[in-house]
């Protein structure tokens, strides 16, 4: 059986957003980036923990999880951040580029149906900081269902702790001993 997903998210995740006073972590560095669409001489500034990128190959080196990225950043993740973690080449979710003024139109996170279809009955963890209630609760309703979920939901002005990952691979480490019984 194929291990879980690890669907990682970018923004509130490893950017974190500016705390009331417009501070971002001291773990992060600024580095500039031109996302696609953009010109060079209008980059977008983004401040990344150099240390994120080895605690997440950390995880994906045990060979439990299958990485993967769901952002809005979509392929820039992997030509963007993911350089600057030393990071390996990652797929991503092709999320669309919805016209909507809030992150939850339904209640939940704008990303989930997109992100349900293309899990089909995948088993899955998914790093991101902007879930609602309900998603906690389709995460619940698809373990309750055969299909494990876990959603880890970092602090968008802190980003990921390595107790988040921490927790990603204990999570995987019981799936697949529960699995292997």
């Amino acid at each position: 059986m194929r291990p879980p997903y690890l669907l990682l998210d970018i923004d509130g995740v490893l950017i974190p957003f500016p705390d009331a006073e417009g501070s971002t972590p001291a773990t992060h560095a600024r580095h500039d980036v031109v996302p696609t669409g953009r010109s060079a001489d209008n980059p977008v500034t983004v401040w990344l923990n150099p240390d994120h990128g080895r605690l997440l190959m950390d995880v994906i080196r045990t060979g439990l999880v299958t990485p993967v990225w769901c952002t809005s950043w979509r392929q820039d993740a992997t030509t963007l951040i993911g350089p600057l973690l030393r990071l390996p080449d990652l797929p991503y979710v092709d999320l669309p580029r919805p016209q909507i003024t809030t992150s939850h139109p339904n209640g939940y996170l704008w990303k989930r149906d997109h992100v349900d279809a293309w899990l089909d009955d995948a088993p899955a963890v998914w790093i991101d900081d902007d879930f609602t209630g309900l998603d906690h609760e389709w995460a619940v309703e698809r373990t309750v269902k055969g299909t494990a979920t876990l959603l880890i939901q970092p602090d968008p002005h802190l980003g990921l702790q390595p107790e988040h990952l921490t927790e990603v691979t204990r999570w995987v480490a019981q799936l697949h001993t529960a699995r292997a019984a």
